[in-house]
């Protein structure tokens, strides 16, 4: 096959491509215009609090307590049935009644601004907490109905871009408009246009079926939030990445709340200080999620998520371990905290803890949606909402304790959440060893192997099949399961499932260990039950008809196992072909391998796939043939 043909595949497209779609960039801008109009909202309330333009009798920490208690509340109460009725009725629908709501709501407000109503103001933020708890599983459960699996992660990445954009951009608008002579009725003007044209862009949604129209609506806060909660248990990798995504927002919550006691107290910022730090905090999570299709490949990879929780461990740490500068009288601008080199490493390490919190957060969102039973799926979601809720809760009261009680500095509370960042992300993936699983994986593909693939959409989303491929090294089974973009049960050579760290890849892979009839009989015939029964599961199996590791870099030839395999399970046979690998770091060539330095340590190879071959025409002398044709001349 032509490369040129690789390039016409829907998969190898920017996730930017999806901005053109109607399927996805309708929804995309409502949930942006939404985002950016709560934080339009919720920020201009505050700063005109702030600065005296609506009165209050109390205490100005005091009302941005209440204000976020009101926000947050109805995420307890109504997200369990918002998951509900989200699972029931079509999702289009939902999202323009939820659309005509915050017209309601935000006509409301501008009412309140201008009788300056700081009570009915406090209580809206109530109506749009409930608003986002009734659109949040709506927005996640419907992203995949109108993408392919292989769009899921670009989907999730403009969504979590899109969103942080939006709070960044509210944000400066509020702090902009706020205070002016004149911010009432501009606010105003605002808040009401944007509500009307979400609306008017969310008519624009596609279809989205009801997954589940039998389901019976109940209405009790208390045992449906509980029910929520355990259909997100169902499994257990779908609920740690639950848990792990509500982590997320502990650690973004204490972050975003320290920000402007940090800015000030300790780095002698303005205002205008804090909004940089808002704004390369939020730049970073938009960029880290943008740049999560690339690293993935198109396919929910996992691998990132550690690479994700590393980098917020480091960077959270070195924020700690800093010199701060030295304050002087007044507080300094923008421009001039800027313009002191030794400021730029807190900039830096701003944007590197969004970065890496793009990594960690949105393949987390893709897998719950790719893992999450359909009919379930939004209720799954509305979990996730409870448990972000409940996390932000904690992190707000963590923040108290550790700043009030204890009297440590916000320093001492980065690096305390950097600690317990790793403390949890060790849980996690101790708990789920496909993560790191992954992670080696992904490194190993990315660092020491350039690896392009051809024609990968071969290899269906469904259905079982069987994958032969040449023995190249000892990693060609790392090398295929990490282009995959489904998982894949490898037929290993024992002593090579054993060794070192391939073993914990392996195992977690679910891969079947191997040995020769005469070797090993009982495991032998045990190998080849394992494989009817995965293929009987509708898995792919990957096999290397060899049986061993090429000594001389050619195709030997193919044994009678995958004549044994089809016979008891007759299913498709995909070959597949590496090339390139033949004198790399973990092949035979010009030495046993791993036994002395190679030749050549980073190595640029190829994976190409041919076309599915039905099992009664897959011979081992044809499968051989296939193999060797889609590896060429090129060993």
């Amino acid at each position: 096959m032509s490369s040129n043909n690789e390039h016409q595949d829907p998969r190898d497209h920017s996730q930017f491509s999806l901005l053109k779609t109607r399927r996805f960039a309708p929804f995309f801008l409502t949930q942006f215009l939404g985002a950016f109009n709560d934080n339009v909202y919720k920020n201009s309330l505050m700063a005109m609090i702030t600065f005296g333009l609506l009165s209050s009798t109390l205490d100005l920490s005091l009302m941005n307590n209440i204000g976020a208690m009101l926000f947050i509340l109805p995420f307890f109460l109504f997200s369990a049935l918002a998951g509900q009725l989200s699972d029931k009725y079509e999702k289009s629908y939902l999202i323009r009644r939820i659309k005509l709501l915050e017209i309601v709501i935000m006509c409301l407000g501008a009412i309140a601004f201008y009788f300056s109503m700081t009570a009915g103001l406090m209580l809206l933020l109530f109506l749009m907490g409930t608003q986002s708890a009734f659109f949040g599983p709506v927005k996640y459960s419907i992203i995949p109905q109108h993408l392919d699996n292989h769009e899921l992660v670009g989907g999730n990445a403009l969504v979590e871009m899109g969103t942080f954009l939006a709070i960044l951009i509210g944000t400066l608008v509020a702090s902009m408009l706020a205070t002016q002579s004149d911010g009432i009725l501009w606010v105003s003007a605002i808040i009401i246009s944007v509500a009307i044209l979400g609306y008017l862009v969310s008519r624009k949604i596609p279809s989205a079926p009801a997954a589940n129209p039998d389901l019976k609506v109940r209405f009790n806060p208390f045992t449906e939030t509980w029910r929520t909660i355990n259909y997100s248990r169902e499994q257990k990798s779908v609920f740690l990445a639950v848990l792990a995504i509500s982590w997320f927002w502990f650690l973004g919550a204490a972050y975003l709340t320290q920000i402007y006691g940090f800015a000030k107290d300790y780095l002698g910022g303005d205002q205008s200080v804090v909004m940089v730090l808002l704004a390369t905090f939020s730049i970073g999570i938009a960029t880290g999620s943008l740049l999560c299709e690339r690293l993935s490949g198109h396919k929910v990879e996992l691998g990132l998520v550690p690479l994700g929780s590393i980098g917020l461990t480091i960077f959270g740490m070195d924020l700690f371990l800093q010199p701060l500068p030295e304050l002087g009288p007044n507080l300094i601008s923008a421009s001039e905290f800027i313009s002191q080199t030794s400021n730029l490493r807190i900039i830096a390490d701003f944007l590197l803890i969004g970065i890496f919190g793009g990594f960690y957060i949105v393949p987390l969102y893709a897998m719950v949606q790719s893992r999450s039973e359909e009919k379930h799926r939004s209720q799954v979601i509305a979990a996730i909402n409870i448990m972000n809720a409940l996390f932000m809760v904690a992190s707000a009261i963590t923040g108290i304790v550790v700043l009030g009680l204890l009297e440590l500095s916000i320093p001492q509370f980065f690096l305390i959440l950097a600690v317990l960042n790793a403390l949890v992300a060790i849980y996690i993936y101790r708990t789920i060893p496909e993560f790191a699983m992954r992670f080696i994986i992904w490194i190993l593909t990315h660092t020491m192997y350039r690896v392009k693939h051809i024609n990968l959409d071969n290899i269906p989303d469904e259905g079982a099949h069987v994958l032969v491929c040449n023995h190249v090294s000892f990693v060609d089974a790392l090398l295929i399961g990490g282009a995959c973009r489904r998982p894949v049960r490898f037929v290993t050579f024992k002593p090579i499932y054993h060794m070192p760290v391939l073993n914990f890849i392996f195992r977690t892979a679910k891969a079947i260990p191997i040995d020769s009839r005469k070797a090993d009989p009982e495991g032998y015939e045990k190998a080849f039950e394992r494989i009817a029964e995965e293929l009987r599961n509708g898995e792919v199996v990957c096999i290397f008809p060899e049986g061993k590791l090429t000594t001389d870099g050619e195709i030997d030839e193919f044994k009678n196992g995958i004549s044994r395999i089809l016979q008891e399970t007759p299913v498709p046979v995909i070959p597949m072909a590496l090339r390139g690998l033949w004198g790399s770091f973990f092949s035979h060539k010009d030495r046993p391998a791993l036994s002395q330095m190679p030749k050549r340590f980073w190595s640029k190879i190829e994976l190409i796939v041919g076309d599915p071959i039905p099992a009664e025409e897959a011979t081992p002398e044809y499968l051989k043939e296939k193999v060797a044709e889609l590896r060429g001349e090129r060993q």
